[in-house]
């Protein structure tokens, strides 16, 4: 439970379309292994995780204040999974209270929020590796990487 300065606390941040780009970015790429792009926690990680993540598109998330869900990222929760986040500095609460604008904005993420998230998610080599043999692929080449220079191919 947020101590209750905390919780009052208004969102600093003013809503702008690339406030919620920048969120949604960091969220891809930071927290949503174990929240999911959606934000429901169906993941490998978050099916798997004691307590399991919560569904953040539900009214349980957002019915909670501002100052609660940044309260939730800055000191993570004792006992879950959730780890705090974030250095004392104004550059991290800044992301943090934007953090909270996208967690608002779950609920309403369109199909092309979801796919340029995607694209955004942590990769593994193997990912990687794939992903640019569909695109040699794709651009007319083979799917097989290139030869290191100077190896011969036997």
């Amino acid at each position: 439970m947020a101590p209750r300065a905390h919780t009052l606390a208004k969102n600093p941040v003013p809503l702008t379309p690339e406030v919620l780009e920048r969120a949604r970015a960091h969220f891809a790429d930071h927290c949503a292994s174990c929240h999911g792009n959606d934000g429901r926690g169906n993941t490998t990680i978050g099916r798997n995780m004691y307590p399991k993540p919560p569904d953040m598109t539900l009214k349980d998330t957002q019915s909670l204040p501002d100052g609660h869900l940044f309260y939730i990222i800055k000191n993570g929760v004792r006992l879950t999974g959730m780890p705090a986040w974030g250095q004392n500095t104004p550059e991290d609460d800044r992301e943090t209270w934007e953090l909270v604008h996208f967690i608002r904005h779950l609920p309403h993420l369109t199909d092309k929020e979801l796919a340029q998230m995607e694209e955004l998610n942590p990769k593994s080599p193997q990912e990687w590796e794939q992903e640019e043999a569909e695109k040699r692929f794709l651009a007319g080449g083979s799917a097989k990487p290139p030869s290191p220079r100077g190896r011969l191919n036997h």
